[in-house]
């Protein structure tokens, strides 16, 4: 066996990728990241001892959330950055395990913590880092969803930070987690406890990156996006971070160049501020699996804050025109450092690169409406709840989390098209794809497909259904007439996952296929808590959940 990775919902055989990766990760850069998280796994040991005593570093923090987050689902490729992170992480290690000899601080005596080795020695310890190490399936399983939770609330948490937002409260939590995986005696129970911990940590981070968001660039309003194209060169942005967008915008006036969202940026266009850049066109393309033919069709330059990076065919012309920065990477696409000495990211390279290229070719026209978070949505009460008390409005479907490119994600297009016209669909994610261009209609000039944003904002879906309980007067979130139909590809939709079974969520549908980590014994547990079910056909859950 070469590797074992089996984080996201595209693992070979849904039990595990073990030659390479069906992402396009290679046997290598999976190993790599193993190790990096093993090494990152003792930094956070120690760090945490040294919180105890109110020495903690709040650098080497940043640097695990970048750690956690360089190794989600198609977010870096290059083998090279990997192993400059590891270097980095040992020499971290090092540094707050000889602050704490210095300062008489005692250390939980763990492999992680003492763990060294040379860089032509990383991939001699694959075995030990892997995660198969861990020899008893459930304990496995529960320690890598914990594990996997919490990357998608590093992710979150690293576009807050990019932004100036930080909580120490989301630091200590994951310090704790990895500090609990590490641990070789930990039993079942005390780990279906420490996932519901993760859960806390991705809605803090969720709220966090909220708050820094909304308060840089207001709340999201009701906005319509173009879809079409401009006459001149384009820089298409794709991923989550609006700091970089903003960035790039201000970069890029009077250029010449018009900037464009791509699948999980197209949120970006519901912000106030952004409306404010001429150059600012709409939205180019579809979910992200669909970008090796669209980016050719672009001609201009494609820009990744985040992930999902798919890898170019052998025969892409688009490769050179790739640029990535943070915690992204790919071989052969040009990597952008970031901001330094309080200055922004300098993008004149990327911006002199685009103004070469040609203007994008069309691909569709017509134009797309979202902007419905939580505060727009609040503002539209009065309105929602007429339509719930008149009969109008008889359920709401949440339908959040993440596309992909299997067969079996057309089951998401067909259920929107099957609900009831009395159903409005909350969304939030690249899941929105499979039935945001289907022409739904409204109830009562209520859009029936309510679009909050990219999936950390799957927290505006929590705040809407917690208003909607209080208006309607219900004790909780289970009373009120809404069912969770999610979709999950990645990480950061394990951790809106775990989000929602920390506020007491329940009845949610789980799908295309169920996580390759549960094992029976974990979804037993599931079940029996929260009534995670499954998805089945089309008919079978408008059935049970619309009835």
């Amino acid at each position: 066996m070469e590797m074992f990775c089996y984080q996201c919902q595209e693992t070979a055989f849904n039990k595990g990728c073990m030659t390479k990766g069906v992402c396009g990760k290679e046997a290598e850069t999976s190993n790599l990241m193993d190790l990096l998280l093993y090494v990152t796994r003792g930094i956070a040991i120690v760090n945490k001892g040294l919180r105890e005593k109110g020495e903690a570093n709040v650098e080497a923090d940043r640097f695990i959330i970048d750690a956690l987050f360089c190794t989600i689902t198609n977010a870096n490729f290059d083998n090279e950055s990997i192993r400059k992170r590891i270097t980095a992480a040992l020499v971290w290690k090092d540094k707050l395990s000889g602050k704490a000899k210095k300062r008489g601080i005692e250390i939980p005596d763990f492999e992680e913590v003492y763990f060294e080795c040379k860089p032509e020695q990383y991939l001699d310890f694959k075995a030990m880092a892997s995660p198969l190490s861990e020899e008893n399936n459930d304990i496995r399983g529960l320690k890598q969803l914990a594990l996997f939770g919490l990357k998608g609330a590093a992710a979150y948490t690293q576009h807050a930070l990019n932004l100036g937002f930080e909580d120490d409260d989301i630091y200590t939590m994951m310090e704790n987690t990895l500090k609990e995986i590490s641990r070789k005696d930990i039993d079942a129970k005390e780990l279906t406890s420490l996932v519901l911990s993760v859960g806390e940590c991705a809605l803090k981070s969720m709220m966090l990156l909220d708050k820094a968001n909304t308060t840089r660039y207001g709340n999201p309003e009701i906005t319509e996006v173009e879809l079409g194209v401009r006459d001149r060169p384009g820089i298409l942005i794709s991923g989550h971070d609006l700091h970089d967008l903003e960035n790039l915008l201000e970069q890029t006036k009077n250029k010449g160049v018009d900037v464009y969202t791509h699948s999980e940026m197209l949120p970006g266009q519901y912000y106030p501020f952004f409306k404010k850049y001429p150059h600012f066109a709409g939205n180019y393309g579809n979910a992200w699996w669909k970008q090796k033919e669209e980016f050719e069709s672009f001609n201009g330059v494609i820009f990744f804050t985040s992930n999902c990076i798919v890898p170019p065919l052998k025969s892409a012309t688009y490769l050179d025109r790739i640029y990535t920065t943070g915690p992204t990477g790919y071989p052969g696409a040009h990597y952008i450092d970031g901001a330094k000495d309080g200055k922004p990211i300098d993008f004149s390279k990327m911006i002199e690169h685009a103004q070469r290229c040609a203007p994008p070719k069309q691909i569709e026209s017509g134009k797309l409406i979202g902007g419905f978070a939580h505060h727009q949505v609040i503002a539209l009460a009065d309105k929602i709840l007429a339509a719930v008390k008149s009969g109008a409005i008889k359920k709401f479907v949440v339908m959040a989390g993440c596309d992909g490119r299997m067969k079996s994600r057309e089951y998401y297009t067909d259920f929107a098209k099957a609900l009831p016209r009395d159903c409005v669909i909350l969304t939030a994610g690249c899941a929105k794809y499979r039935y945001n261009k289907l022409g739904l209609g409204d109830i009562n000039g209520i859009p029936r497909v309510l679009d909050a944003g990219q999936c950390n904002d799957s927290f505006s879906l929590i705040v809407i259904a917690s208003a909607l309980r209080d208006a309607l007067g219900l004790k909780n979130v289970n009373e009120l007439p809404i069912v969770f139909n999610i979709a999950w590809y990645e990480q950061k939709a394990v951790a809106v996952l775990l989000a929602l079974l920390s506020v007491g969520i329940k009845d949610i549908h789980v799908g295309p296929t169920l996580p390759a980590f549960y094992t029976p014994n974990i979804l037993n547990v599931l079940k029996e808590h929260f009534n995670i079910g499954t998805i089945s056909t089309v008919e079978q859950d408008i059935k049970e959940m619309i009835g």
